[in-house]
């Protein structure tokens, strides 16, 4: 039995998705954020020493870190399937690509965005505005426009390939769905129809639903 150690509002939904995908048994551990600081509990950390999720446990094995997990799953229990062969050169190299570029890439620059959001509402009443302002600045100069350049490189590949990589959904795709779909929940993404589908496609997703039902919908920190 695979447990899946699970905190709210967090990234272990894709985990749960691709457990379902793969059609594996699992149990869920659900783990209450404080709802002062948004933090993890203390508990995680009899889990594993860093106190993160998502975690699992196989037996003996812990692992963190969701493209280990989601890399894990797949070598162990995916029989051949959810990531292209390495014959398929391409595929396969893009497969590796995205399914890295989630969390090098695109998740600090949407964690940075939420950093600057949240600063303001926890600091003195006296500094406020000048954390607000620099804040502001911060976000305006420097993390849109190097998102709008990461979600228009996103755009291009959906629309050209339609997934991330190899046949729905691949590893890369599940590892990719939690950044759009945080970003499909707080920016309009109008001028980016193919990632809206691809979240659309998400949706719409069998076993996405069983997670659903199961774990009930995402919801993202701070929201």
């Amino acid at each position: 039995m695979i447990h899946v150690h699970h905190l709210e509002k967090s990234r272990s939904h894709r985990v749960l998705w691709l457990l379902e995908v793969l059609e594996l048994d699992y149990e869920i551990h659900v783990y209450k954020r404080d709802p002062k600081t948004q933090l993890a509990p203390d508990a995680l950390k009899n889990i594993h020493p860093l106190g993160k999720s998502p975690v699992i446990t196989d037996g003996e094995l812990v692992i963190a870190e969701s493209g280990a997990i989601i890399d894990y799953l797949i070598q162990r229990y995916g029989n051949g399937h959810l990531q292209p062969s390495a014959d398929n050169t391409l595929d396969w190299v893009d497969y590796r690509y995205w399914l890295h570029y989630a969390e090098g890439s695109l998740m600090p620059l949407l964690v940075m965005q939420l950093v600057f959001k949240k600063m303001p509402k926890q600091s003195p009443w006296f500094i406020k505005p000048v954390v607000k302002g620099i804040g502001d600045k911060a976000v305006q100069r420097f993390l849109n426009p190097q998102i709008k350049r990461h979600l228009s490189v996103i755009e291009a590949h959906l629309a050209k390939k339609g997934n991330f990589a190899g046949e729905w959904p691949s590893g890369a795709d599940i590892q990719m769905s939690f950044p759009l779909q945080a970003i499909s929940g707080t920016q309009a993404v109008t001028a980016y129809p193919a990632i809206a589908e691809f979240v659309q496609r998400i949706d719409a997703d069998p076993a996405w639903q069983r997670v659903v039902e199961r774990a009930g919908p995402l919801s993202m920190p701070g929201g």
